[in-house]
């Protein structure tokens, strides 16, 4: 439980981390999906190769635009990309870092289902049966009047009547599915055998940070989480603002309904103090935007001319120091 309690708080932790779980979802979801798929070869030849490539292909797009729609790398990039330039110029390098990281997650679970339908067979079974060379295989069935062609269709159809007391079928598909594992195993195997290769790669791996500006990537990094924090606080602050704009807009509303005769009796000073606390807590949430006009023009601000990077201003801001002294001017506190 508390391993659980440990890898929910990474995802929560940042929007990166969300983004990272988002698309190990639709990785599981993917092989979930594949292995409720009750997989049925059509068995023509005119339609297996398609049926199948389909299977293998449509899928994969499918949860690669998903992942492209659920991460959030994707809006900050487009919107970091889209937006006039005004106080802030664009930074190619941000928007080409965000790009990756959009395609490296989205690219996850189509890898996978792609991945497990290679490994599981059937499908390159039905896509492949045609191609092979029944002359390599002893007992085709020759009584059917079908041609070899069909019969070669229909060998993924291990409940086809032709088929029956036969062992041309079996051979035929571990043939298929030995050559499949076989170009795959022949991909790994030539990385691997190949010294050379993979020692250029190891080397490359390690001169890279001589050669690559570390410090270009860390400022690339950086601003990149920037731009995606800013726009997390810019849609909490105008939810705040928004909350604080309707309440005062229905209490407006209803006092404006109340009748003249009102009766008027003290009001203690504790709850007029209070009630001042409170109001000028609102107001600091409305920043000084109270009219419908002021929203817009403020949101049409922030598009257009977003504000430039420099917060010495604020940084700088004076703030109020409190000396206690007695009475001979001795310094008794003081929070300077």
């Amino acid at each position: 439980m508390e391993r659980l309690k440990l890898v929910l708080q990474y995802f929560q932790s940042n929007s990166e981390s969300i983004s990272n779980g988002i698309c190990i979802i639709l990785a599981l979801v993917s092989v979930k999906l594949y292995t409720s798929f009750d997989f049925s070869c059509p068995c023509l030849p005119q339609y297996n190769k398609l049926y199948s490539l389909g299977v293998m292909i449509v899928p994969p797009i499918i949860l690669f635009f998903l992942g492209v729609l659920v991460n959030r790398h994707t809006g900050v990039m487009m919107e970091e990309w889209m937006r006039p330039i005004g106080n802030r110029s664009k930074n190619p390098a941000v928007v080409k870092y965000l790009f990756s990281a959009m395609i490296q997650r989205a690219l996850l679970a189509p890898m996978v289902w792609i991945l497990v339908t290679l490994l599981d067979g059937k499908i390159f079974i039905c896509a492949f049966s045609v191609s092979v060379d029944p002359a390599l295989f002893s007992g085709l069935p020759n009584n059917t009047g079908l041609d070899v062609i069909k019969i070669m269709a229909k060998v993924p159809c291990k409940e086809d009547i032709i088929f029956r007391n036969s062992s041309f079928r079996k051979a035929v598909s571990r043939y298929v599915s030995c050559y499949n594992l076989s170009e795959h195993t022949n991909t790994f195997m030539y990385l691997y055998s190949h010294e050379e290769l993979l020692s250029a790669l190891s080397m490359g791996r390690l001169i890279k940070p001589y050669f690559d500006d570390h410090a270009t990537s860390l400022q690339t990094r950086y601003w990149s989480n920037y731009l995606d924090v800013e726009q997390k606080l810019f849609e909490e602050t105008c939810v705040l603002h928004a909350r604080d704009f309707a309440r005062k807009c229905v209490v407006q509303f209803f006092e404006d309904m109340r009748e003249d005769a009102v009766l008027r009796l003290p009001q203690p000073l504790f709850f007029r103090n209070s009630r001042e606390e409170w109001e000028d807590k609102e107001e600091e949430r409305l920043h000084g935007v109270s009219k419908q006009e002021e929203v817009d023009q403020l949101l049409n601000k922030w598009y257009h001319s977003k504000p430039e990077l420099d917060v010495t201003r604020m940084a700088h801001r004076p703030r109020t120091c409190v000396t206690w002294e007695d009475r001979e001017g001795r310094t008794l506190y003081s929070d300077v």
